[in-house]
């Protein structure tokens, strides 16, 4: 499953097709690049009905994000297990992270890009983003051998991993972040 692949609209509940919509169009402009007038014009819908699935642009901002975290995360444990998590605990993460980096719609962490866009206008964007990043460093522990240290290792690689995302959005070729990835968490399990 691509995390940026568009899908059939045809046929879809109105409130579907809206959060659809809404979804590809914000991970790729952003947010506040991205109007309601433009959602329902590609969406396919009347104002009206626009409206009653969405009072607000807000409420559609929170679906949005919502969507993209259950989506995220099943992407993300899906591919740890396609890269031999079971195998291969942590290093998993790195063959994963380089698949995501890789897709020609990569545009960033939704959740890292909308905070910076909207935390200070719209608070509960960040409640949203601090629960998504809580369940992907959950995802991580799973990937380490136990120890005492387990959790705080897992919220110590989950930044590192936010990090290393932020520099791929930029950089040509996303090997240097994952490299650079690589070698903080072979630091920081010794």
């Amino acid at each position: 499953m691509s995390l940026t692949e568009t899908a059939d609209l045809t046929g879809l509940p109105a409130r579907q097709r809206i959060l659809l919509t809404a979804h590809d169009l914000f991970y790729r402009d952003g947010v506040r690049a991205t109007g309601i007038d433009r959602v329902i014009a590609e969406s396919g819908v009347t104002k009206v009905t626009f409206y009653r699935q969405f009072p607000s642009k807000n409420d559609l901002i929170l679906a949005y994000l919502e969507h993209r975290h259950e989506r995220w995360m099943a992407w993300f444990l899906a591919a740890l297990e396609r890269h031999g998590a079971a195998r291969k605990g942590w290093r998993a993460l790195l063959p994963a992270l380089a698949e995501w980096f890789g897709d020609a719609g990569f545009r960033g962490c939704a959740f890292i890009n909308s905070v910076g866009e909207l935390g200070a206008a719209l608070p509960e964007v960040a409640a949203i983003a601090r629960r998504h990043k809580l369940e992907m460093a959950s995802a991580i522990e799973a990937l380490l051998p136990p120890s005492r240290q387990r959790a705080r290792h897992a919220a110590a690689i989950a930044m590192a991993v936010d990090g290393a995302i932020v520099h791929a959005q930029f950089d040509e070729a996303p090997d240097a972040a994952l490299k650079s990835l690589e070698g903080l968490v072979d630091a920081l399990l010794g």
